[in-house]
């Protein structure tokens, strides 16, 4: 019993870190992605083998707090719908993708200074290995 929770520990431990991700960064009250950073998200993608075969995708978007907590709402959905639409390009099928817009709600970094409201506007990739 004791070896078999190991394992399970192990296995579990392992697909969390299996994960890769990408962030796509914004400037302040904007959702357009410049090409820069749509460039850098296109090459990421573009370098990972049987992406489709071998992983889900999860955008998950995030802003600073300024313009309140509807606003940002508004604007977080935006976001991921701008990285939505670049994967959908890519020929990524929808069923593929799963959104979670999180507005100014989880901040990652805090809020109390630039650096980390500047960190806090993006959109994170994610892709969380399929299990068979």
């Amino acid at each position: 019993m004791l070896v078999l929770v190991g394992l399970l520990l192990t296995f579990h431990t392992f697909a969390q870190t299996d994960q890769l991700r990408k962030s796509i960064y914004f400037n302040g009250g904007s959702f357009e992605i410049d090409e820069f950073q749509s460039e850098m998200l296109s090459d990421w993608l573009d370098s990972i083998p049987n992406l489709l075969d071998k992983y889900q995708i999860q955008l998950i978007s995030h802003t600073d707090p300024i313009g309140g907590k509807e606003y940002n709402q508004w604007l977080s959905q935006m976001r991921s719908n701008e990285v939505f639409q670049l994967l959908i390009q890519k020929d990524i099928p929808e069923n593929s993708i799963t959104i979670k817009d999180w507005g100014l709600e989880n901040p990652v970094y805090t809020n109390q200074t630039y650096r980390g409201m500047r960190l806090n506007r993006r959109v994170d990739v994610i892709l969380h290995p399929l299990v068979f």
